[in-house]
């Protein structure tokens, strides 16, 4: 198929990537190519926004320049090599290669799980106690658990991309997926993987269901606290901020469980892709948006530099 055959020399993988199967692959690229243009501006504007507003300089938007630097490796790490690789015709990536760009995103997409899960925490005490607040997430707190949050990531991740690259791969090295991704990778080991299948759902529930259960917890405390005020203005805010937060926290996690925890038989490779694209392309350029660009704070800001202070 393809001719993809004599391309599999050496140690090189073929990714098939998203647009092999697509009747109209060029609407997806410069659907997939726009969208990463626009999560590039909005999360370098984020980033920038933050950085040069001493107001800004608080553990929410500290969390929030975090969240921003995260989305925008995440989107790096495989867009450009996927759009160059579209535009000239490559499919083969060198097993270094492959490595790396395994390496960088799972520690990057580990790191967000646990980074999302420790923002809505700081809501929560920022809402629900609020007098405690400056000693919950004292300044030294707050970078304490965002390095926990890459640090934990990194150590997971090198048990798991070590052990991948070690297995033994024969056969096809048809990768069918638009870049390395522990799952896509296991389908072309020619040994039993059932063991480390279960260490990967372990994994899963840690970096998954876990942040997501902390998530729901405290958007639910802060609800319930907001109800309490029987204050009809504060309980509109407090729903349009929840549930637009938990759409997205919504696609990113749950769009990743089908990957990491559901069961492989349930899924299929070309759905495997669709899947990845929510987590990796879309919900980068919609945190900005909703986590920082509906924020009255960084709006000010941003009319500010461009110069209308009203």
């Amino acid at each position: 198929m393809w001719g993809l055959t004599n391309l599999t020399t050496g140690t090189d993988f073929v990714l098939l990537g998203l647009f092999y199967h697509i009747q109209a692959p060029s609407i997806l690229f410069s659907f997939i190519f726009l969208v990463f243009l626009v999560t590039l501006a909005g999360n370098v504007m984020i980033i920038i926004l933050i950085w040069i507003d001493a107001q800004l300089h608080t553990p929410m938007y500290f969390l929030l320049s975090q969240l921003s630097t995260m989305d925008l490796l995440i989107s790096s790490t495989f867009v450009p090599r996927t759009a160059t690789d579209y535009l000239f015709g490559k499919k083969t990536i060198s097993f270094i290669n492959c490595g790396i760009q395994l390496f960088l995103f799972a520690t990057l997409f580990g790191a967000e799980c646990l980074l999302l899960a420790v923002m809505a925490y700081d809501r929560y005490v920022a809402i629900c106690h609020p007098l405690h607040y400056s000693v919950l997430m004292h300044p030294t707190i707050c970078a304490f658990l965002v390095a926990g949050s890459w640090l934990s990531s990194l150590i997971n991740t090198l048990v798991h991309v070590i052990y991948t690259l070690k297995l033994p791969y024969c056969g096809s090295r048809e990768i069918h997926h638009f870049f390395c991704e522990i799952p896509a990778l296991l389908k072309l080991v020619c040994a039993d993987t059932s063991h480390y299948e279960y260490g990967l759902y372990v994994s899963g529930v840690v970096f998954l269901l876990l942040p997501i259960s902390a998530i729901v917890a405290s958007y639910g405390q802060i609800l319930s606290t907001v109800l309490r005020l029987h204050s009809n203005v504060g309980v509109r805010k407090a729903l349009a901020t929840c549930s637009s937060h938990m759409i997205v926290v919504s696609l990113f996690y749950g769009t990743a469980i089908i990957m990491y925890i559901v069961p492989t038989v349930y899924h299929t490779a070309e759905q495997d892709e669709v899947v990845s694209v929510f987590y990796t392309v879309l919900t980068p350029m919609l945190n900005p948006l909703i986590y920082s660009l509906r924020n009255k704070e960084v709006t000010r800001v941003l009319r500010k530099v461009l110069g209308n202070p009203a």
